[in-house]
């Protein structure tokens, strides 16, 4: 072990710094900048009192630097609880931590410092590049606790020893995450963080709003099809994912109304019989709000979830983080043939004197059709058609009349625009319509064959009502840019204008290589960080295991007690080899005993033959033969009999 009273070292200190670095990295874009320029400020200062060896700042200025630094994250987070701001303090000591580094216990306590920091990571995000940079930081971390017992190996030396270390700790922790029993929920219990920016779709629809979305090009979630569609996926055009519907409409933004009453299991199930099925596993990314997505209609309902009376799937709790959930979906359901009066007035209100164009076209259908609202629809339809209206991501900035402005001035628009109008086009000539807000399509990974549809996915349709016939889906988008229905985003939108940059279909190695990370990073949601109670369950039963917490338990003891075992026997097994070596040193170490030169057991072979050798000049040549040829045997990975051989006849010759 260390000596207590002797000072931390030169390399040490390296070792710890680079420990200290390495831990707070990752962690630097999650705290505010002058938390990060205090952290940076320190490692510099101590970097250079390491070099130049410095004297260490007092400790009534290192006082009043931990009650500054925790004043500044009161101030910043109005507390000291919580994820972020439980983090900020162990910045601050740990890198204050770092200036007074005057015995061995300060360095293991700046260790553990660092632990607990390269542990935090993981409260902010655990995607596989941060796993990834967690283990390295492990490594590293190890190797400055080893320096802090033992600063002579080289670098290389140091970090191979830690990385057997934590190898050795493999097995155990593979059987701990396995066999475990798992818990719903995160092990901690820390208080949420507010004001979290998630990005997605939100309850209310502007002009742009979904256009801005669509710039985007992360993940919103994937899907594996099952059942009769296992390893293919439906018709593209099929793939609405329904999230939001909107039926108040304030002149220009489309919102979600108070929720009525909520069904826990769907109100047409009993319609559902007859049709084929679409069975798939969704695994949604975290976005902060309530709903969730699924393709139209779904026949199950996830746990702690509902559907609303408008056919609105929303969680109990804001979905905050990733959640994966199973669904069976039917395309050709009938849906509301029953609306209530109330539901039905609502979808036909308009704010007044707005869009006098559009009205006027409208009232015209109404006129010419009568009460046959299936032929007022067919009549917006074809007029939709004969508008020549533009599908583009750059539509202009609407004014007060922004229906009217769309349809008749610019005719360039998103997805919002089009159901927009087409949904105020229909009340206006008197029927019920509402939009819908969610994502259409996706793209298959052929790698894993999983769908992703991603934020630029999203999109926005119309729901009409029609009498014998409930809700029905229409897609104005589909009249004036069908390719986007039927293909995707790229293949819709006009050459001269700038696509998300994973959305181009002109890059196939781009494609390929895309394909791959997508697989990759789905493989370590799927099977790390979402390997929950019921995943746990599904892989133990299909290994033969009851996954009862008791039997887990017990077999998890009966494993690590083998894997122990094991480890113990290959630990003898590498004493015995040594076994031989070390009974040689310490009949040399009786020898020298008798001259009054003991040794210490911190003292290596070098060590003790170069103190031996100043008191006995006159055997220096022996005792430095000696302690080569222990050390060769002591450390070498594959020493021989022969060098056996010659400590022994070394240790006979030495005659003291």
């Amino acid at each position: 072990m260390a000596r207590l009273d002797r000072p931390v070292s030169r390399r040490q200190s390296q070792w710890l710094l680079l420990a200290a670095v390495t831990a707070f990295a990752p962690l630097a874009a999650h705290m505010p900048v002058w938390l990060a320029l205090f952290a940076g400020a320190a490692f510099v200062w101590r970097g250079w009192l390491t070099q130049r060896g410095g004297r260490l700042p007092p400790r009534w200025l290192l006082v009043l630097l931990v009650v500054a630094g925790s004043l500044g994250v009161f101030f910043e987070y109005r507390g000291l609880f919580g994820r972020t701001p439980g983090i900020a303090l162990l910045l601050i000591f740990l890198s204050l931590k770092l200036m007074e580094l005057r015995a061995p216990r300060d360095a293991v306590v700046t260790v553990l410092l660092c632990y607990f920091l390269i542990l935090g990571q993981f409260l902010f995000t655990q995607t596989l590049l941060t796993g990834l940079m967690t283990c390295l930081a492990v490594v590293i971390t190890t190797a400055a606790l080893l320096a802090a017992n033992n600063d002579r190996p080289t670098l290389r030396q140091q970090l191979e020893h830690a990385g057997r270390l934590l190898l050795q700790a493999l097995p155990f922790m593979v059987l701990l995450f396995i066999l475990f029993p798992r818990v719903n929920g995160p092990l901690w219990g820390l208080p949420e963080d507010r004001h979290t920016a998630l990005s997605g779709l939100t309850d209310a629809m502007a002009p742009g709003t979904i256009a801005q979305l669509s710039q985007s090009d992360a993940i919103a979630f994937r899907v594996a099809f099952t059942g009769a569609f296992r390893g293919m996926s439906p018709a593209q055009s099929s793939l609405y994912w329904r999230g939001l519907v909107m039926p108040d409409f304030d002149g220009r933004t489309w919102r979600v109304s108070q929720t009525r009453e909520a069904y826990t299991t769907p109100p047409y199930a009993e319609e559902s019989r007859h049709s084929k099925p679409i069975d798939y596993e969704l695994t949604l990314e975290p976005h902060g709000k309530r709903w969730l997505f699924a393709l139209e209609s779904p026949t199950t309902l996830p746990a702690e979830s509902a559907l609303t009376r408008d056919y609105q799937l929303l969680s109990r709790q804001p979905v905050r983080s990733r959640l994966r959930y199973t669904q069976r979906a039917v395309t050709n359901i009938q849906k509301g043939l029953t609306e209530p009066p109330e539901v039905l007035q609502e979808s036909l209100a308009l704010p007044k004197h707005s869009n006098p164009r559009t009205r006027a076209i409208a009232e015209g259908w109404r006129q010419r059709h009568g009460n046959n609202d299936a032929a007022i629809v067919k009549a917006a339809e074809d007029f939709f058609s004969n508008q020549l209206l533009r599908y583009t991501l750059n539509p202009p900035l609407a004014g007060s009349d922004s229906i009217d402005e769309f349809l008749f001035d610019n005719k360039r628009g998103f997805c919002e625009h089009f159901a927009s109008a087409f949904a105020f086009a229909l009340r206006a000539a008197g029927v019920p319509a509402r939009v819908v807000a969610g994502y259409q399509g996706g793209e298959i990974n052929p790698v894993d064959g999983f769908l992703v549809v991603r934020q630029y996915d999203a999109h926005a349709w119309t729901e009409v009502w029609l009498a014998k016939q409930g809700w029905v889906r229409i897609d104005p988008t589909a009249i004036a840019a069908p390719r986007r229905i039927d293909s995707s985003l790229a293949t819709a939108i006009p050459a001269d204008e700038t696509l998300p940059f994973l959305a181009h279909n002109d890059m196939a190695w781009l494609k390929a290589v895309r394909y791959q990370i997508d697989a990759v990073t789905n493989g370590w949601n799927q099977w790390v960080l979402g390997y929950d109670p019921q995943r746990q369950r599904d892989f133990l039963t299909r290994l033969g295991l009851d996954a009862d917490w008791r039997n887990m338990t017990a077999l998890l003891a009966v494993l690590c007690g083998a894997a122990l075992l094991l480890l113990t026997g290959w630990v003898l097994r590498q004493r015995e080899r040594i076994a031989p070596a070390r009974r040689a040193w310490q009949r040399f170490t009786r020898k020298l005993a008798k001259r009054g030169i003991v040794w210490q057991p911190w003292e290596g072979p070098d060590t003790m033959a170069i103190r031996a050798a100043s008191q006995l000049p006159l055997h220096a040549a022996k005792i430095y033969a000696i302690a080569r040829s222990y050390a060769r045997l002591r450390y070498a990975a594959q020493p021989s009999g022969l060098d056996l051989s010659e400590l022994n006849q070394y240790i006979n010759d030495l005659s003291l």
